[in-house]
């Protein structure tokens, strides 16, 4: 099929949608999707859904060229919901600059303002903007909106919202009179607020539209804005130096703030940049965008990104010179030219209360809603890993009889005197140590984690936390490489309390991944233990990818990816081995890198494709190294 077949075949099914949809008005519960759902399942339902929530955009706007990420999930949540939902970004992509609206929340975030209250006002100005425009023309559209306001009603709020919350009292207001045609009982303070919002009904251009987002975000969530944080010239005043200053351009990817960040990126140009932030900038989008590509940047530019490692991770807990000293240690061969930064995160140990931090906090509630969202799966998994260990190590602590040539006599054993050889006559009573072990777990935090960021970090937890309950010292870090940095966050020292095992939950994912220097810098620390059984753990998706980036007359110019950084990998864990370090590769990414993993790890890795069978698995593994001296 050609583009311009392709193309014409997304505008038909896009009319059929949307002429569906005017026919909703008297079809009762009846949606756009029923006539194929019957048919459909697992993936090819999800694709389905996906492809009419962006034939509606498509439709609704006129332009194909736009880009949407379509949630199959809130079709399962509400038909009228994801219906509605794709009706009202294709009439704002059609009447406004979506891009102009991002920059400005962008802007507004990053100046101090609620991204909660930010975005819920924003929606409520674009929907005032666009819905009697986009209701003139289609005459099913109405019906479905006051369902998709019902639904959102219902399932959002079971009960009322605080009165000093103003802008969800808003919302439920504007939902309320909107899904049922009447008017609620409304306060002065309420009367104010919808006084504004119906400015942007009129609205003529995006610039009017932003400026009613931006009173009615500072009339209804924080009056004090303007005075204190900067007017709406001052938000629209801020530059890219500014973010870039704070490391947004590599962190801003959820929602809206991605696309708006793009056209950000994209305006560059016709900015008055000076000469050096336009080459830092060219140079982070080369990073992101050219693959396999080597980057060679300026000593002045160097001098920089210690400073961004640090605003975007944290403050190191080690001196200059014992970085120095770790640098000179490992930095070698294949990763010359590299540096090694430890830190315990930017939650703790933070320069300034910057967007990353924000953003860091921001994963860390999802990493502990997902926890309780599957709290016993994570609980079960964690009572049998703990039964599996403990079992393992009274298996050790067993005290048992072994036959010996001093000890106790053996009466039955005497007849042997004179007449055999075997002159072991005695038994003595023998005890397994069952405390010396460690282990070290590494996960894995590169950019190709994001999409199961919640899974590895409850994989992490879940090991800790067994570890812990079973009394053997673990420490847990993560590892990932930003710009010539490879990053190690420590989570949780040996020696540290079960309860810092909820430091795991500040897990997060970005940029790329320098597997070798992570390994070899973590079998360091755990070497230097007085253990005599050390165990690592390392939770990877198989792919070792780094971009160098090279300092001016820097002899090593290959690029860390393929098979070249898969053998360096490899050949790291292979030497932890030969020194008597055991290591168990838990693989946590694509079945199409299960290769990579093998060459990587051998015969010890694991492969887990449900979390229900983590403990199973993974105890497996370690219990068999537990009982190994018992056998």
């Amino acid at each position: 099929m050609s583009m311009d077949d392709t193309r014409n075949h997304g505008r038909t099914a896009g009319r059929e949608d949307l002429s569906l949809a005017d026919r909703e008005s008297g079809g009762g519960d009846r949606t756009v999707w029923n006539e194929k759902e019957e048919d459909l399942s697992g993936d090819d339902f999800r694709l389905e859904i996906e492809n009419r929530m962006k034939n509606l955009l498509w439709t609704v706007s006129g332009d194909y060229s736009i880009s949407m990420k379509p949630d199959a999930a809130l079709f399962l949540r509400s038909r009228e919901i994801a219906l509605y939902e794709g009706i009202r970004q294709g009439a704002f992509a059609r009447y406004y600059d979506k891009d102009q609206v991002g920059l400005y929340l962008i802007k507004k975030i990053f100046m101090g303002a609620g991204e909660k209250s930010l975005t819920v006002v924003s929606q409520l100005c674009i929907e005032e903007a666009v819905m009697d425009k986009i209701c003139a023309e289609r005459p099913g559209i109405p019906s479905i909106a006051r369902k998709a306001f019902r639904d959102i009603l219902e399932q959002e709020y079971e009960e009322m919202p605080s009165p000093n919350d103003m802008v969800s009292m808003l919302r439920v207001t504007v939902l309320g009179e909107r899904s049922s045609g009447r008017r609620l009982e409304r306060t002065k303070r309420m009367e104010k607020l919808l006084k504004i919002l119906r400015r942007a009904a009129d609205a003529r251009d995006t610039m009017a539209l932003i400026r009613v987002i931006d009173d009615l975000y500072n009339a209804a969530a924080d009056p004090l804005f303007p005075v204190q944080k900067g007017s709406l010239e001052a938000v629209l005043a801020v530059t890219m130096e500014d973010l870039t200053e704070y490391g947004w351009e590599d962190y801003l990817t959820e929602e809206v703030y991605e696309d708006a960040l793009e056209a950000y990126i994209s305006q560059l140009s016709a900015q008055a940049l000076s000469v050096e932030d336009q080459q830092i900038t060219r140079e982070m989008e080369d990073k992101r965008k050219k693959k396999h590509q080597i980057i060679t940047v300026s000593p002045e530019i160097l001098k920089k990104t210690y400073s961004y490692v640090e605003l975007n991770y944290g403050k190191t807990y080690l001196s200059k010179q014992e970085q120095e000293q770790m640098n000179r240690r490992f930095c070698r061969g294949i990763h010359s030219g590299c540096s090694l930064y430890f830190t315990e995160g930017i939650l703790k140990n933070p320069v300034k209360r910057n967007y990353q931090y924000e953003y860091a906090r921001r994963l860390r509630n999802k990493n502990i809603y997902l926890y309780h969202d599957r709290y016993r799966i994570v609980q079960k998994n964690i009572l049998d890993l703990t039964r599996l260990l403990k079992k393992s190590l009274v298996v050790r602590s067993e005290v048992y009889q072994v036959l010996s040539d001093r000890g106790t006599v053996v009466p039955s054993r005497l007849w042997r005197v004179g007449r055999s050889r075997e002159g072991r006559l005695f038994t003595r009573n023998l005890k397994g140590d069952a405390v010396d072990f460690v282990v070290d777990v590494l996960i894995d935090a590169s950019g190709s984690q994001m999409n199961r960021q919640g899974d590895v970090a409850l994989q992490g937890y879940m090991i800790a936390q067994a570890l812990s309950n079973a009394g053997i010292p673990c420490r847990v870090m993560s590892y990932c490489t930003f710009w010539d940095y490879t990053i190690l966050h420590r989570f949780r020292q040996y020696d540290d309390p079960a309860s810092a095992n909820e430091n795991i939950f500040s897990y997060t994912s970005s940029s790329n991944n320098r597997d070798g220097l992570a390994v070899k810098a973590a079998g360091y620390g755990l070497l230097s233990r007085s253990e005599e059984k050390k165990i690592l753990i390392v939770l990877s998706d198989g792919r070792p990818y780094d971009v160098i980036l090279n300092r001016p007359n820097s002899e090593n110019l290959t690029p860390y990816y393929g098979k070249e950084a898969v053998s360096d990998t490899a050949a790291e864990i292979r030497r932890l081995r030969s020194q008597g370090v055991s290591v168990l590769g838990v693989f946590a990414g694509e079945e199409s890198d299960l290769s990579a993993e093998k060459v990587i790890f051998g015969k010890d890795f694991a492969y887990i494709r449900d979390i229900r069978g983590f403990s199973r698995i993974v105890g497996r593994y370690l219990t068999k190294h537990l009982e190994a001296d018992t056998e």
